[in-house]
């Protein structure tokens, strides 16, 4: 009688502090499925949705044409609400904007440094509510000023491009100051329901994870990329070093394996285009992009995990089989129920 009691307590108590971030997002639980390029197309997006999370299309490098049909893809996969990960650099922003306008996206999510101008004006029109990423207390006040409806705050633990500081760190220092002015996510290294708790109890409206559903049955990831998840510790999850100050590259986490000495060759080969003035910086940045865009590719679509890159976050040392994304939450909930009712006792 009394685990029954406190399952339902533990339940009401994870909903109540869940309630702002659902309701932001349109969904049954504060959880987003991060953007993970090549992964978090139609199939793991509809299906987080509909498992009652919040799936999120990473749109990368896609074309407007390519997004265009993803996103049909995704509605005729489910009718719940779901968002569109745009990259603040892309030469075509503002054309991916009018591509989700049309579709009625209600969430866009920016990503990749300070939205340029007009973008978050161009969003609102469309109706949609701006969500983006602030790797600094600055910046998210700087943001919040310039309007977002949302915020991200990831840690370096997460996988992809990543920030120079930690999860833990960054909702210290973050959601005092800013968790009662905007909804905001906490991301990074998150794999279990206990942390999820403890997040929300500092603040948070809700958290992203990404590496955690990498390997959901409903992820069209190939076997060897989801077999490399399984196998991976914590500590295989690396970040990459860069090599030229002058290049301003973004460090990435992912599995340690030869694609990461052949992203430190491509490093040489950028700077020394630099070097001879065959490439202008913005340039430069680009070529870097697309090398992880085709990098990741190789790894996600074709399965070669050696030489392709293995996007991963610390928290792979928890994903430990594959299992239906449903699953995966009807966890997470558990675990952060149990969490706040012992935390209560």
């Amino acid at each position: 009688m009394t685990d029954t009691l406190n399952t339902t307590t533990g339940a009401q108590r994870l909903a109540t502090r869940m309630a702002r971030g659902a309701a932001f997002l349109g969904a049954d639980m504060a959880i987003m499925a991060g953007a993970m390029s090549w992964v978090s197309e139609r199939n793991l997006v509809s299906a987080m949705s509909n498992a009652g999370g919040f799936g999120v299309i990473a749109c990368g490098a896609m074309t407007p044409e390519l997004l265009d049909t993803e996103i049909a893809a995704t509605k005729a996969m489910t009718t719940r609400p779901f968002g569109v990960n745009l990259i603040t650099m892309h030469p075509q922003l503002f054309d991916l904007i009018a591509v989700c306008g049309r579709h009625g996206v209600g969430h866009v999510v920016l990503a990749g440094g300070l939205p340029p101008k007009g973008a978050l004006e161009a969003i609102k029109e469309t109706g949609a509510k701006v969500i983006c990423f602030a790797p600094a207390l600055s910046l998210a006040k700087k943001l919040i000023r310039s309007g977002v409806d949302a915020l991200v705050i990831e840690g370096m633990e997460a996988g992809g491009h990543i920030g120079p500081v930690s999860t833990s760190v960054l909702a210290q220092e973050m959601l005092p100051e800013i968790a009662t002015q905007v909804p905001v996510f906490v991301a990074g290294g998150i794999g279990r329901g206990e942390a999820i708790a403890a997040y929300l109890d500092m603040g948070a409206a809700g958290v992203q994870l990404g590496t955690r559903f990498v390997c959901a049955t409903e992820s069209i990831a190939h076997p060897n990329f989801k077999k490399a998840f399984i196998r991976a510790s914590a500590r295989d999850a690396v970040a990459s070093v860069q090599i030229d100050p002058r290049l301003p590259v973004i460090p990435v986490r992912a599995l340690k394996n030869a694609g990461g000495e052949l992203f430190t060759a491509k490093q040489r080969e950028v700077a020394q285009s630099l070097d001879e003035g065959k490439v202008a910086m913005a340039e430069a940045q680009l070529q870097i992009e697309h090398y992880w865009a085709g990098a990741l590719r190789r790894a996600v679509i074709e399965g070669d995990v050696e030489h392709g890159s293995v996007m991963a976050g610390q928290s792979v040392g928890m994903v430990t089989k594959e299992e239906p994304i449903a699953d995966i939450l009807a966890q997470l909930m558990t675990e952060a129920a149990a969490a706040l009712v012992a935390r209560a006792a």
